[in-house]
């Protein structure tokens, strides 16, 4: 059941629209604390109790954020973040009192944006929520010149290819590419030759915590050198910095 919470979206004073947050958890008390926080922090807030009231809620809404809960007993979180993510660009903060890596790990691999254990600290949610909307809505600095050609850039033995979200080869051939993949290649793609920590690979990628992440976003980088790299174990267009992160080399010096 979706639960009317607050006002639809509408103008704050001075013309700034009001975010809209969905919170879905199936635990009535901490989605009522959760949801009045947020609230009291200027947001519009929308309760559902699970992956079936979240559906009907987007169906006549488009929130600016989800806050999902992992573990509930109708649906898990994991899979809820799968649809969505295959269907819409919405941003999602996982919250789950699962300590689990791998639960982060794989949420972060199917698009989330954030990840917070529970009980979370509500004043760092909601400055997770800021930064996540933050990240969403500030356009990317204009790249610096990299081998192009039209919408495509290449990395490798690839061409990332930015209208089409695909990657491949000079044939034309699709190289499977997750969606997470495909944004911290474009984040390489944007900053060519920039030593990148990987705080900032997340910031730039919308994949954050970089407390919990730092390991996720080696294993993409792993993932992607196969994809791109001649020779993955001697990788010259994504090196590593020694004790920062990683820099894109579109000339594979």
């Amino acid at each position: 059941m979706t639960i009317p919470d607050s006002p639809a979206p509408g103008t704050a004073r001075g013309g700034a629209a009001i975010p809209s947050i969905a919170v879905v958890d199936d635990e009535a008390a901490t989605r009522e604390m959760v949801g009045d926080y947020l609230k009291l922090h200027g947001f519009s807030v929308v309760l559902c109790d699970g992956g079936r009231s979240l559906r009907e809620h987007l169906a006549g809404h488009s929130p600016d954020l989800i806050v999902l809960d992992l573990n509930m007993p109708e649906e898990d979180g994991l899979s809820i973040v799968r649809d969505l993510k295959a269907r819409t660009a919405i941003p999602i903060i996982m919250l789950t009192a699962t300590a689990s890596a791998i639960d982060r790990v794989v949420g972060l691999e199917l698009g989330a944006d954030d990840y917070l254990p529970k009980p979370c600290e509500l004043r760092e949610l909601v400055a997770r929520v800021r930064s996540v909307l933050r990240r969403v809505q500030t356009p990317t600095a204009a790249p610096a010149p990299v081998p192009m050609s039209g919408r495509r850039i290449r990395f490798g033995t690839k061409w990332l290819e930015l209208d089409a979200l695909r990657l491949s080869d000079d044939a034309g051939l699709e190289q499977a590419l997750t969606r997470s993949e495909f944004d911290l290649l474009k984040a390489f793609a944007d900053n060519p030759r920039r030593a990148l920590s990987r705080e900032r690979l997340l910031d730039l990628a919308d994949a954050r915590d970089p407390d919990a992440f730092d390991r996720a976003i080696d294993v993409r980088i792993n993932r992607i050198r196969k994809k791109v790299e001649p020779d993955p174990g001697n990788p010259r267009y994504i090196r590593t910095v020694r004790g920062l992160g990683y820099i894109f080399r579109p000339e594979g010096d």
